[in-house]
């Protein structure tokens, strides 16, 4: 256990490239952190991104914030990470990442965590290319959200998260103030793209995490009245066009393998499985 926690360590400012290059095996699966690996200052914040470095180098890492994030990370590395986990008294929300990865993380900290809310071990990692023809035409009323549109994308993105997650974004006024503030930026960085006709959401999804020549969209909604009407697949066909241009060549996502029709949308659009994703909800 001791020589495992040695093992891990925070990643230092000068191995950012050999982080990089770690997320570039794929970059798809691993967008998340290298988004992350692109934003933090490893000089001043040196914490939520770990290293597992036996023989000095980083050969895994792991991004430990509200969620743990794990890349290229096999066995050996998986007890290293646990241990330093365990020794720091971490707390997070969620498991997600390669469906191997996420199994053989969490196999190392179940009998120290509670029981999870949920398990979702069968998530299809889906991308389409920039040469990849849109199977569905482009929706013209899918555009980037505008600040003063805040109050009416909040509920919309709280609504999606209730329905995805099982319980509400926030609690409380603290959380509710940073819930809104949380959309707000993602407004003004130009992430955030809807549909909207007489002061109502019809259709939002955000262009989350960016790096590497590739993008995962998230927060994908439609109001539960519009749904079966075909808004889906031109809707989610405006976005990957939108994405292409103004954020990567390769925009990907991931979904429950029984949200049957989701998938059947997302097929439709042109995305392919690419890998499988699993989440463990804490």
């Amino acid at each position: 256990m001791l020589r495992a926690s040695r093992e891990v360590r925070a990643l230092r400012p000068h191995e950012r490239g050999l982080a990089q290059e770690l997320c570039a095996r794929d970059p798809i699966a691993y967008v998340y952190v290298a988004a992350r690996l692109a934003e933090i200052d490893l000089r001043r914040s040196r914490g939520p991104l770990l290293a597992y470095c036996p023989r000095g180098e980083p050969e895994a890492l792991c991004w430990q914030a509200a969620n743990l994030v794990p890349v290229e990370c096999h066995a050996a590395a998986a007890g290293a990470f646990a241990a330093r986990l365990r020794r720091q008294q971490s707390q997070f929300s969620s498991i997600f990442g390669m469906d191997a990865q996420v199994e053989v993380l969490w196999t190392e900290l179940a009998d120290w965590w509670h029981d999870p809310l949920d398990l979702r071990h069968d998530q299809p990692l889906l991308a389409i290319g920039p040469r990849d023809g849109l199977g569905a035409p482009i929706d013209e009323r899918v555009a980037p959200a505008s600040i003063d549109e805040l109050e009416l994308i909040v509920p919309a993105a709280a609504a999606m998260f209730t329905e995805e997650i099982g319980y509400a974004p926030y609690a409380d006024r603290p959380s509710r103030a940073a819930y809104w503030n949380t959309n707000r930026a993602i407004i003004e960085r130009g992430h955030c793209l809807r549909i909207i006709e007489n002061g109502e959401v019809l259709f939002k999804a955000e262009i989350g995490s960016v790096a590497l020549g590739a993008c995962q969209v998230q927060g994908v909604w439609i109001d539960p009245r519009q749904r079966g009407r075909g808004l889906a697949a031109p809707a989610m066909a405006a976005v990957v066009a939108y994405a292409r241009e103004h954020f990567a060549p390769v925009v990907s996502l991931y979904v429950n393998s029984y949200n049957v029709q989701a998938l059947a949308t997302y097929r439709r659009v042109g995305f392919t499985q690419r890998a499988t994703f699993s989440t463990i909800l804490l």
